[in-house]
């Protein structure tokens, strides 16, 4: 494992995207031999707040972050549709350990990404509304991942979503819900399918909707080794993604086993240097399209732990951004994250 000198120690981060979970009952279920995102997993399969903790005051300027829904702590027995509220009430225990002020001035989990079932239709709307209620005035909104790809063994056993979720009658209907309630959309889909969420975003244009992880280019199964071949197509989905005002981005995500960028891990022991020179042209594209008041490092940890410790991670981010003006820093890492997920008040 890299480890390296921080980087503008003072610069403020809001990390947008992370994780807290105990796979560890979960990853004994899958069998042998794994696919290389469980490997991953196997490596990271318990990280709750101290954890959390423990990256955030390795030496960045983290001063908060935002809580992405990843499965984790549902309610036991509940109704299927339901059972999702459980992990925004064990996420918004971890935000008032932070809010306690016993661990100083960080604020983790000021905002919560939950999950409800958009294809329920009209029948989201009473998930989103128990989301809310449990959220305690953090829940922002909801992610519904739609990841898919006719290759088995890009995604592996762990994904089983159809495909062609966000272009259904049943999930649109839904999103009209969350709208109405005036909440945010993270969209997580793979690079072949970005057209998938132009034209959801084309559909509701007044909807704040996120795309993680750039956009997830892909560097495994039939997509091993055609990163280069592919990257034009993901460029022009890029930028008609950047079109639509209501979309933005989170810069990130890259170190996960699905991309290969660095197909090695876990914490694959390569400097910010070497990841900087191997995530620019993904990064800087998406710059380049969004703007830095529509763009957001993220660490998507523990996932991204596959290719770089915490701290190496957010090096990389500062070596990204090298020349870029203080205000261009101040909104990619943390001002863009707080205006979209509505904490602005932590940069006060």
């Amino acid at each position: 494992m890299a480890e390296e000198a921080i980087l503008e120690p003072d610069l403020p981060i809001i990390d947008p995207h992370h994780h807290l979970w105990d796979l560890r009952p979960l990853i004994a279920s899958f069998p042998e031999p794994r696919h290389p995102f469980i490997e991953t997993l196997t490596h990271s399969a318990y990280y709750t707040f101290d954890a959390l903790l423990a990256d955030a005051r390795g030496g960045h300027n983290v001063i908060g972050t935002v809580y992405m829904e990843c499965g984790a702590f549902y309610r036991a027995g509940a109704d299927p549709a339901m059972k999702p509220v459980g992990e925004v009430e064990f996420v918004n225990g971890v935000a008032a350990q932070g809010a306690s002020g016993l661990y100083g001035p960080f604020r983790p989990c000021a905002a919560i990404v939950g999950h409800a079932d958009l294809m329920l239709g009209d029948g989201a709307r009473p998930v989103l509304e128990a989301l809310m209620a449990a959220g305690n005035g953090r829940f922002r909104g909801i992610r519904q991942q739609a990841a898919w790809d006719a290759d088995p063994d890009v995604l592996g056993p762990a994904f089983h979503t159809p495909p062609g979720v966000y272009l259904a009658d049943q999930f649109r209907t839904g999103m009209r819900h969350l709208g109405e309630l005036g909440l945010t959309f993270d969209a997580w889909l793979l690079e072949p399918q970005l057209g998938d969420v132009l034209d959801l975003a084309r559909a509701f244009p007044n909807q704040p909707i996120c795309l993680d992880h750039c956009g997830s280019p892909l560097g495994m199964g039939s997509y091993h080794g055609r990163l280069h071949e592919r990257f034009d197509i993901w460029r022009t989905n890029i930028r008609a993604l950047a079109q639509c005002p209501n979309v933005s981005i989170k810069l990130g995500g890259l170190a996960m086993a699905f991309c290969g960028l660095p197909e090695q891990g876990p914490m694959a022991g390569l400097s910010s240097e070497t990841l900087a020179a191997m995530w620019r042209p993904y990064i800087e594209t998406c710059i380049d399209a969004f703007g830095p008041d529509r763009a957001m490092f993220e660490s998507n940890y523990p996932v991204d732990k596959w290719g770089a410790s915490y701290n190496v991670l957010w090096n990389t981010f500062k070596r990204l951004s090298h020349g870029a003006s203080d205000a261009e820093k101040h909104a990619l890492f943390a001002g863009t994250a707080a205006s979209f997920y509505g904490i602005g008040d932590m940069l006060a």
